[in-house]
């Protein structure tokens, strides 16, 4: 890879480039790939000192970029802006719970994840927060407001639990999903609180979490106790649904609403736990994973210190080791949930930045890994998108 070079705030993109979109704890950059993928420049970084959970560029019109931030003195609150970061604009209502008169309401935290709506819906996005919410703009990302009943669901307060009871760094709603195929079907999932599915454009929500399991001790049956950490949609195959969670790797292949735990064919050494997954663009038998030693006390660290990206291209019944490039030792660190992604190019290009604030990637689908970038601060998200 040629080395990167600072690029202004402001770079004019060209048709075909790959661009990266890194969010971090300390701020976000933008990483423009040439067609080959060989040569990169640096965009950031933007919002440099705040919180960027979350970073995506809309697909539908290819020039929206919404950025989900905590920032010190704002509070959470989500940035928006139609030029590639030349400047921003702070959303005018921002994700919020609505008041409750006696004061028992509960406050966003930060929203933590955001998805585009369906192509037919321009303008429309959906943002889960934590604690755990669902949140819709009709307006490309400038006002927020509360989504569905799920938000104020008795039953569904109940299943998301307290504070105390989420993530370590609080609970949150995330991996919302929109079927290409039908903008009222969604699926949503929540940590801790489980996988759920509307097929009434958010007018109500079930459960989707037969076949998963729960840590050791604690009651399946509970909703509250299931733990996904990311869903994906396969988008070749729109039926095909898998998941990394808490306890395991999963597939779900429509109409059948029971998961099957596939990470059970992982080498026992290394085990099914982990935050990210991707999925193939065009073939819904290929997936990747970041597997993390999820044993004991849960040191949230690669196996062993040896980091390695596992790869099925049958759904799941068999897994290959991919850690060509990456650090054969003493490398301890790990990736959250969103911070891998995957191209669209052939062959697929993979990308993941870690809890040390390196930026990985691989043009071949795995087979050979090399750095992008180092010492960024701790990677929260990384997405892709094909400038047209």
């Amino acid at each position: 890879m040629a080395p990167t070079t600072e690029n202004p705030a402001g770079h004019k993109p060209g048709a075909h480039q790959t661009l990266l979109l890194v969010a971090t704890r300390k701020g976000a950059w933008l990483y423009y790939g040439d067609k080959s993928r060989q040569t990169w420049r640096t965009d950031g970084p933007h919002f440099l000192g705040h919180i960027i959970n979350h970073l995506l560029l809309d697909p539908r019109d290819g020039r929206t970029l919404l950025a989900a931030a905590k920032t010190g003195h704002l509070g959470p609150t989500i940035f928006r802006s139609t030029d590639f970061g030349r400047n921003w604009q702070e959303a005018a209502r921002p994700p919020a719970f609505a008041p409750v008169a006696d004061g028992s309401g509960r406050a966003v935290d930060h929203t933590f994840w955001l998805t585009p709506g369906h192509a037919d819906e321009p303008g429309v996005w959906y943002a889960g927060t934590s604690p755990q919410g669902l949140f819709r703009s009709e307006d490309g990302g400038v006002n927020w407001v509360p989504f569905s009943v799920i938000n104020d669901d008795p039953q569904y307060r109940e299943w998301m639990g307290s504070v105390q009871d989420g993530t370590p760094d609080g609970p949150k709603m995330h991996s919302i999903i929109v079927d290409p195929r039908d903008p009222a079907h969604l699926y949503l999932a929540m940590s801790g609180g489980g996988v759920h599915e509307s097929a009434d454009g958010g007018r109500s929500f079930a459960p989707l979490v037969e076949g998963m399991e729960v840590v050791e001790g604690f009651e399946p049956s509970n909703i509250a106790f299931h733990d996904p950490h990311c869903v994906r949609l396969c988008p070749s195959h729109p039926d095909r649904l898998y998941q990394q969670n808490h306890c395991g790797i999963y597939r779900l292949d429509r109409p059948a609403d029971r998961w099957q735990r596939i990470g059970k064919n992982m080498p026992a050494a290394v085990g099914d736990i982990g935050f990210p997954l991707v999925v193939h663009p065009r073939d819904a038998d290929t997936a990747w994973v970041f597997p993390m030693d999820g044993s004991s006390v849960w040191p949230r660290t690669s196996p062993g210190g040896k980091p390695a990206v596992y790869a099925t291209r049958n759904g799941g019944e068999t897994w290959q080791r991919l850690d060509a490039g990456l650090p054969a030792s003493q490398a301890w660190w790990t990736v959250k949930r969103q911070a891998m992604a995957a191209d669209r190019h052939d062959p697929v290009g993979l990308y993941f930045g870690t809890t040390s604030g390196e930026l990985w990637m691989s043009r071949d689908e795995g087979g050979q890994w090399e750095p992008l970038a180092n010492h960024l601060p701790e990677i929260y998200a990384v997405e892709s998108a094909e400038l047209a």
